[in-house]
This record gives C-alpha cells, structure tokens and sequence, in this order.
C-alpha cells in the first residue's frame, strides 16, 4: 500500500481532479499558467505550482487531467525531465477509446478502436505515457456528472433534451465515486488500465426523465436522433454505444461507487442543494 503522506501534485486542476484533492489525505499542489489561476486553488487548500522541477515531483504521486492536444499530451511535454521521480503516475482518459461497440461490453483488454480524433489523440497519449513511465495508471472514465454538471441543471435551465435513439445506453460516473476510485487506485499502488464507472448503463432520455420528475417538473418531449438538432460533437456521442465495466478496479481495491446508478447520484446532487 501506498504512503498516504505522499504529496499529490496535479497537471491540470479540473473537476475531477478538483474533487480527489478534496478527500487527498496529504499535501497537494497543482500547475498553473496564469496568475488569476492561483488564488482559487489556494482556497482551496492547493499549491500553485508555477513552474515545474524535480523538487515538485519529487515522490509525489501525479494525476494528469489535462487533455491532449494536436501536439501530443501537455503534461509528459512539461514533466518529461522529471518524471521518473515521480512515486506514480495516473493519466485520466476516456472510454471513447473504444469506439462504437454497438451496446456491447467494455472491458480494460478491450482492443481501442478510436472513431474521432478526440479519441486518437487520447490513444496517442495513453501510448506516450506507457513509453515514459511504464508503470503508468490509466483511468478510462464515461460521462462525467455531479453537483453543477448533471441534468438537473439542464432541465432547470430548460436546454435538456429527451433525444431517443433506440437501443443506445451511456455509462455515468459520479464525480465523487471518481474521487474515491482514483484515491483507492493511487493507495492500492497497482498499476495498469482500470476503468471508474457505475453500474448501469442507461438510455439518456430516461435520465432526463428521472432528473425531471425530481424537479417535480414535466420531462421534455421526446425526439427521434435523425431528426434532432445537435452539435456535431453530441451527434458523435451517439455514434458510439457501449457498456462499461468496473469490475477490475472492484476486484484490486475493494472499491465500489457510492452511486452506483445515476438515480442515486441525482437525488444526492438534489438533496445536496445542487
């Protein structure tokens, strides 16, 4: 097992990241780019780090959060120096990975079948990683939802949508079960592709619908995919349906979501005040 006084140091502080600093039971530190970047991580309890070096590194345990770009991985072209200092490494991606498997399972040995560069340039990532620090972890996550980012406030803001493709299913992850899944990770110390999931894969029209009944509001009509306005990005999402496994990460740490359907996860949200 893992140190838990070991430092965390995170490249790229978003949402995820944001909450396994917030249950981290040691000191975490963060990149910054920017001055107007400091002070909401010092609020928070956060280092900026500025600029990186050894010392920053320096048997910290590293989760990367920051998506690729055309030029490759952001964080392996900043730490690349340094990184075998590191006590480990966790490179958050995507089960996007995968591609379309026409509602079937994902598994961590599934062969990555990329359908979008988004995707390609998380492969390229995973690859690069593998190369600079063998004993890389990686997290493929779904979507992501929890307090400000679920469909509560979709259908609050009355921009949800009941779009209906028949047959298609998204795998969820809470937030907070994503916290606890990295935290069980980094402590187990094994390395290797694990995915942070919950436990039903579920049509997103039906979330839609729960989300609104909790609002004790009318669900939005339903409408066919073919005939929906989207954006080109949320027409690629239903491009692709699968269903995600966690029993990997349940079988090595024991782990297992506090939400582990998004019913659960959205009356928390609500009874939370999100």
């Amino acid at each position: 097992m893992t140190d838990t006084s070991q430092p965390l140091f995170l490249f790229g502080a978003g949402y995820c990241a944001l909450a396994l600093a917030a249950i981290w039971p040691g000191r975490v530190s963060a990149s910054v780019r920017s001055k107007a970047q400091e002070k909401p991580l010092q609020e928070a309890r956060i280092t900026p780090v500025p600029c990186m070096d050894g010392a920053t590194l320096a048997d910290a345990h590293v989760l990367i959060s920051a998506p690729p770009d055309q030029h490759g991985c952001p964080a392996l072209a900043a730490m690349a120096r340094h990184i075998s200092q590191a006590a480990s490494v966790t490179y958050l991606s995507t089960t996007g990975v995968y591609g379309d498997l026409r509602g079937g399972w994902a598994m961590e040995w599934t062969q990555v079948n990329p359908q979008s560069e988004r995707a390609a340039r998380r492969v390229a990532a995973e690859h690069a990683w593998r190369a600079a620090f063998p004993a890389v972890r990686i997290v493929r996550l779904p979507s992501i939802y929890g307090p400000g980012r679920s469909q509560l406030d979709r259908v609050r803001s009355g921009k949800a949508q009941r779009i209906v493709k028949p047959g298609q299913v998204f795998s969820r992850a809470h937030v907070e079960d994503i916290a606890s899944g990295l935290k069980a990770l980094i402590l187990s110390g094994a390395p290797g592709v694990f995915h942070l999931c919950d436990e039903e894969a579920a049509p997103p029209q039906d979330v839609t619908a729960f989300a609104a009944g909790l609002l004790g509001v009318d669900a939005p009509p339903e409408i066919g995919f073919e005939t929906a306005d989207l954006p080109e990005m949320t027409r690629s999402f239903y491009s692709e349906c699968k269903r995600v496994s966690n029993a990997r990460i349940k079988a090595i740490t024991g782990w297992r979501p506090l939400y582990p359907t998004y019913r659960e996860g959205l009356k928390a949200i609500l009874a939370g005040g999100g």
